[in-house]
């Protein structure tokens, strides 16, 4: 099965997790800016095409211009993974992971989470600022639950693990 990961990422988990992705599927892998532009002959050579951005304010960034294509895909094994800096586990991940496909589009794309982390070095101001705010609301809530995210979420760490990525890679596979 000849399979394209298209990436795009600010800080470097999201790069990660589509390079694990690709190497254990032998897929092709751009970053976005690099196909964005191209034709819809260059996505019908693939059998399979995912989409990997990082979450931010409940919604993967990008995420339209892959949803734009995959109208067009249909019939392919196509996935959109969402990397974001909440545990796999969190409640919070199935809520947000719940809202990232219309109905419609739940008939022909697969969607996945993948626990990654947050660097602030690497934050482009506009994100670093919106997450700092965040952090500063959830740590001032009265809610102790959200007082705890607030505390893991204040500093940089990285709970990323190639572990993740075994449910696409078996979606990716299955039947072949």
């Amino acid at each position: 099965m000849k399979t394209l990961v298209v990436y795009t990422s600010q800080t470097g988990f999201t790069k990660r997790y589509a390079g694990w992705i690709a190497e254990k599927t032998q897929a092709d892998i751009f970053d976005l800016k690099d196909v964005q532009k191209k034709d819809a002959a260059f996505f019908a050579a693939y059998d399979a095409v995912v989409y990997a951005g990082w979450f931010m304010a409940g919604k993967v960034v990008k995420a339209n211009w892959f949803l734009d294509k995959a109208r067009g895909l249909k019939g392919k094994k196509l996935a959109l993974v969402a990397v974001g800096g909440s545990p796999n586990e969190s409640p919070d991940v199935s809520v947000a992971m719940g809202k990232v496909l219309t109905d419609e589009q739940r008939q022909y794309v697969t969607a996945f989470y993948c626990q990654g982390g947050i660097d602030y070095d690497k934050m482009k101001l506009p994100s670093k600022l919106a997450m700092k705010a965040f952090v500063k609301m959830l740590q001032n809530s009265k809610d102790g639950k959200q007082r705890e995210v607030g505390k893991l979420i204040d500093h940089s760490y990285d709970i990323s693990d190639i572990q993740y990525v075994e449910p696409i890679v078996a979606f990716l596979t299955e039947g072949q």
